[in-house]
């Protein structure tokens, strides 16, 4: 199942410059973010807000039901998938909580610096392909949401200005402590677009 469109790849190509991924083993994880540092205040559009924020309450049929906290979530890097011009990296959450908790909507994704960890161009953008839903994860169980990362070497370098990243620092949807995963792709120090996240979706490891 495809969540992004290839013709709308790209013509998205031809206009933005984007990050090559470096994709960190299935394994890697890393540990919440103790600089206790939260998210910039959600757009009021969905469709074009960054990704590096809450993406709003979970809708009235989750009521009664906890959401994930970023401390009751094992995050890491799960399968990608390379295309020409850019790659399609899965970011796993697994609930390792004795309890069901809830994720909706869209991680916060950036590329990042250091440490001391400073983010790296602009957040991923929201894609609206695929619809947002409520995922109700049992103790054991795991989510995914799709990043896509366009190589910004497809870019002029004066206007990108191609820059090594060591991390990709994610929020759980509607949390505001982040956790770093090793990451080597090259984003832009510049504010080009180039990476778009997708909502969080049942399962691990999909193909797109």
């Amino acid at each position: 199942m495809h969540l992004f469109r290839r013709p709308a790849l790209a013509a998205g190509l031809l206009t933005c410059a984007v990050a090559l991924v470096g994709c960190a083993s299935s394994g890697s994880t890393s540990q919440p973010d103790a600089s206790g540092s939260t998210p910039a205040a959600s757009p009021s559009s969905p469709a074009a807000a960054s990704s590096n924020s809450p993406a709003g309450a979970a809708p009235s049929s989750s009521a009664g039901r906890t959401a994930c906290a970023t401390s009751a979530l094992q995050i890491k890097l799960g399968a990608s998938d390379g295309y020409a011009g850019g790659v399609y990296q899965t970011i796993d959450f697994t609930n390792t909580s004795g309890s069901t908790c809830t994720l909706f909507g869209y991680p916060g994704v950036s590329l990042v610096t250091g440490p001391p960890y400073q983010q790296l161009g602009v957040p991923a953008k929201r894609t609206t392909t695929a619809r947002a839903k409520v995922v109700a994860l049992a103790p054991g169980a795991t989510a995914n949401a799709v990043l896509q990362i366009v190589n910004a070497l497809n870019f002029p370098s004066p206007s990108c200005q191609p820059t090594k990243a060591t991390a990709l620092k994610v929020y759980p949807p509607n949390q505001f402590t982040a956790v770093y995963l090793p990451s080597t792709s090259y984003g832009c120090g510049n504010p080009v677009q180039t990476m778009y996240i997708a909502p969080v979706r049942p399962g691990a490891n999909p193909t797109h």
